[in-house]
């Protein structure tokens, strides 16, 4: 069956059974290997990707579940790899293997898109899904309150430059 995605921007057609998880059409079939398999159950959070903006787990959703819309993998965060986040998790030295990184990138992008100022409480609720065998927790949420810093500065430039070129 042909299912149509549009991944990290680009639109592709896939043909996969209808149940193929979208963990394994973007890593097996478009070749994007950010996106790691832990569990197979959505319960450690390293599969963690944006489908139209919200942060899911690729083990368990289906390709069919995903036809027509937009998903966004660690991959297409950012062109240069510049985003807030990633720029963050450089900073904080977050990684010890990495393996669960990019599930925890990509539900701290999450929910600095709909919150760009979080709590300590409301970054440990976001996070809650995702696993961290080398337990580096208090990088993650280090990192998290600087990636919102950093957005939170360019888009004060941003304003910045914008207001200049409107005066």
């Amino acid at each position: 069956m042909a299912f149509t995605l549009t991944v990290n921007g680009r639109a592709a057609t896939v043909d996969a059974p209808a149940d193929m998880p979208l963990l394994w059409v973007l890593r097996d079939v478009l070749n994007l290997k950010g996106t790691k398999y832990g569990c197979g159950m959505a319960l450690c959070g390293c599969c963690t990707v944006h489908l139209e903006g919200e942060a899911v787990r690729a083990c368990m959703t289906k390709i069919s579940e995903a036809d027509g819309k937009h998903i966004t993998t660690l991959e297409g965060l950012s062109p240069d790899g510049m985003h807030p986040v990633q720029l963050a998790w450089r900073e904080i030295d977050v990684s010890q293997c990495g393996y669960c990184q990019a599930g925890q990138m990509m539900s701290a992008a999450a929910l600095l898109a709909k919150n760009p100022k979080p709590t300590e409480q409301e970054i440990d609720d976001a996070m809650a899904g995702n696993l961290c065998r080398c337990a580096t927790y208090l990088r993650i949420r280090q990192a998290i309150h600087k990636a919102a810093e950093f957005s939170a500065s360019h888009s004060e430039r941003l304003t910045e430059a914008v207001g200049l070129r409107d005066a």
